[in-house]
């Protein structure tokens, strides 16, 4: 009786996760010759860099590629045109989720009040009215082009300058390409996490973030790491800003995990 051949065993292959656009801010302040960047310390329990310091940003959502927000937005400028072009077609979302998110998790504003200045919360009554958004907005609950509607306001776009490109490494959990970008806070806004996925919130400059993560007192991930690293070696604010205003070249960084990682 001849015997029944096996069959080959088929080798199931880990799904490839899907890669989800996103946009960060890197929002820096002047301290004169220095500068500090605005850090949150995610939430321990998030899925996603959960306990790690990280910069604000979020995933690009649909609505953020709207039209509607072009009677809304300031910018780009001219001078921007080859961050709009390194960024292609969809350069509306990724600047316009920079901002949304920046606001969502930080609370920091980067838009025009309707007197065309650069959006300030000298006046309490209207950062409380502001601040009291950023909650509804996080849960869908209202949009930024609503608040915009509301409290017209112009996104300050002109203000955010794309930086670099970095996409997530096959083999992660979670996968993004995200766009970073660089902003000078506005003034009289300082920021402050959002206790829910954001649990602390500090100024801190790129050298004493990279001392700390050394040290074991301040998570980073690669990609944060990398960015502070680059920074650091730019000593003043004004050599951030010329930096972030006159760059021409936005790399895309795409690293690779090493075996068994």
């Amino acid at each position: 009786m001849k015997e029944k051949q096996q069959e080959p065993q088929q080798v199931k292959s880990k799904p490839v996760q899907p890669i989800r656009p996103a946009a960060t801010v890197i929002v820096v302040r002047d301290t004169h010759p220095g500068f500090e960047i605005f850090m949150l310390r995610r939430a321990s329990e998030s899925a996603f860099a959960g306990g790690m310091y990280v910069f604000p940003g979020g995933r690009v959502d649909s609505d953020d590629h709207l039209h509607k927000y072009d009677a809304h937005r300031q910018g780009p400028a001219a001078s921007q045109s080859a961050q709009q072009r390194a960024l292609g077609d969809e350069w509306r979302g990724f600047w316009i989720a920079a901002i949304r998110e920046t606001f969502e998790e930080a609370g920091l504003l980067l838009a025009y009040d309707r007197s065309g200045s650069l959006l300030t919360y000298d006046d309490p009554v209207l950062t409380e009215r502001l601040q009291s958004y950023r909650t509804p907005l996080n849960d869908g609950e209202i949009t930024l082009l609503e608040i915009c509607e509301c409290e017209n306001l112009k996104l300050a776009v002109d203000h955010v300058h794309f930086y670099n490109r970095f996409i997530t490494p096959l083999g992660r959990p979670r996968r993004f390409d995200t766009r970073f970008f660089i902003a000078q806070t506005p003034p009289g806004q300082t920021g402050r996490h959002d206790d829910s996925e954001t649990v602390d919130s500090q100024w801190i400059s790129p050298a004493e973030a990279l001392k700390r993560n050394a040290a074991g007192e301040f998570d980073l991930m690669n990609v944060t790491k990398m960015q502070l690293q680059k920074l650091a070696q730019l000593p003043t604010y004004a050599d951030v800003v010329q930096m972030a205003v006159n760059n021409e070249h936005f790399p895309v960084h795409r690293p690779v995990l090493p075996p068994g990682a």
